[in-house]
């Protein structure tokens, strides 16, 4: 698709386009940074979880990692349901399931069942993700949808600068009423999933058709610029479900977030740790430290995503984020010291974070119909299997050097291989 194709529509477009990032997208970044902290909150956990229930380096990695086995698993065929039921009443599921396993968590007694609650828990979620972006393709034209898709995706660091001293001191309630802190972390934050979960199902609108916040010209203006995007990507691209699940162009950007994503939680779920031993401080102090590096994640989340949309382009601006990421990889390599891991760790997590608006921006771009619901969800599998492969990376090297300094220069190595897909990607949505 070329340029033309990706200029701003009109008025009423631009105005329907206006009333529904106002009215979902703050709905469903909330219901993201509860995802994913459920999804990282294990990474503070494991300050005092791992010697409760005697986990090693390497079992804590693997444990933490396992969760995207269970995702990858049930990820296509929850978005291909989500297709055919509707998104209102999948995400509902979805949300409920993981809340409930969540709470789990908390009564895990050993190595053995807390792997298999973290199995259960990526399986429960399997989909989420997925289909929120596929849902983001029912709403937003392709003008719009890498702004749309970064400001939901700020929602991950956000919980991450957020979360990070909630979790810290939720953790300080070690004792109450007999549960440990980690115990109550996952109390705590797996309820809210539960009662979201019941509200999605009962208010979530599946598409303009049934919005109330738009007239009619304004449902009209933006259903029949979707439709025409949607065949001319028909035309163009990508639309049944065999080529979603066959083409080398999904293959391709499934292996660039693989990378993305190895990176991510090969970070993300051993940061805290890493401070921690660092500065041998409480979990309270350990959060805000962490708190940092969210920051600057978000903050390159939201300014590369708009750059990405006002300059049409996709590509380079996710090579660019990704030598964000290689850079702060190589400062974490040679640094001991507190400011030293802050700076890395800030300079990965902007570029790691930078790459998710354009990304996804370049990936629907090709995808629509039945290949949009199983191609998006085979990418994410894909990535997915990343964020079993970082932690447990990061936990191995660990394990048998003593320091995470070669896993990071991993992380920085595999990053450089997950550019070379955009290369072979000569020409596509936006000729970047």
């Amino acid at each position: 698709m070329n340029q033309t194709a990706l200029a701003p529509p009109d008025p009423v477009v631009h105005r329907a386009v206006s009333k529904t990032s106002w009215r979902l997208l703050p709905f469903l970044f909330i219901l993201y940074i509860i995802a994913y902290l459920d999804r990282i909150n294990v990474s503070f956990a494991a300050l005092t979880m791992n010697q409760d229930l005697g986990l090693d380096q390497t079992a804590y990695g693997f444990g933490a990692g396992i969760f995207f086995l269970g995702y990858v698993l049930f990820e296509v065929p929850s978005n291909l349901i989500l297709s055919r039921v509707g998104p209102r009443r999948w995400i509902a599921r979805i949300m409920v399931s993981w809340g409930l396993v969540t709470m789990a968590l908390a009564f895990s007694q050993g190595h053995k069942s807390f792997v298999v609650l973290r199995f259960l828990l990526g399986a429960a979620e399997a989909g989420f993700f997925p289909g929120i972006i596929l849902y983001l393709t029912y709403w937003f034209p392709l003008s719009y949808r890498a702004r749309a898709v970064a400001l939901f995706m700020t929602a991950t660091p956000i919980a991450g600068l957020v979360g990070s001293p909630v979790s810290g001191w939720i953790m300080q309630m070690h004792g109450m009423l007999g549960h440990a802190g980690w115990q109550w972390l996952f109390l705590l934050e797996g309820l809210p999933a539960v009662l979201l979960g019941v509200f999605v199902f009962f208010r979530l609108p599946d598409g303009p058709e049934h919005a109330r916040w738009l007239t009619g010209d304004e449902k009209s203006a933006l259903e029949e610029v979707l439709a025409s995007e949607r065949q001319d990507v028909a035309a163009r691209h990508l639309s049944g479900l065999r080529q979603g699940l066959a083409s080398p162009t999904v293959w391709l950007l499934g292996f660039v977030y693989f990378a993305s994503v190895l990176a991510m939680y090969g970070l993300v779920m051993w940061l805290p740790q890493i401070v921690s031993g660092v500065t041998g401080g409480g979990t309270l102090s350990v959060g805000l430290y962490v708190m940092i590096a969210y920051f600057f994640a978000a903050a390159g989340m939201v300014v590369i995503g708009a750059s990405s949309d006002r300059f049409c382009e996709r590509r380079w601006h996710m090579l660019g984020s990704m030598g964000l990421c290689m850079a702060g990889m190589l400062v974490l390599c040679l640094s001991n010291g507190l400011a030293g891991i802050l700076t890395g760790a800030s300079l990965a997590a902007m570029g790691i974070w930078g790459i998710l608006g354009p990304f996804w921006g370049l990936a629907t771009g090709y995808l629509t119909g039945t290949a949009a619901a199983a191609g998006i969800a085979l990418i994410n599998s894909l990535g997915n299997v990343g964020g079993f492969a970082g932690p447990y990376l990061m936990g191995w090297v660990k394990a048998n050097t003593g320091n995470f300094s070669e896993g990071f220069a991993y992380l920085a190595g595999l990053m450089v291989l997950g550019c070379v897909p955009l290369f072979i990607l000569r020409r596509g949505p936006d000729k970047g």
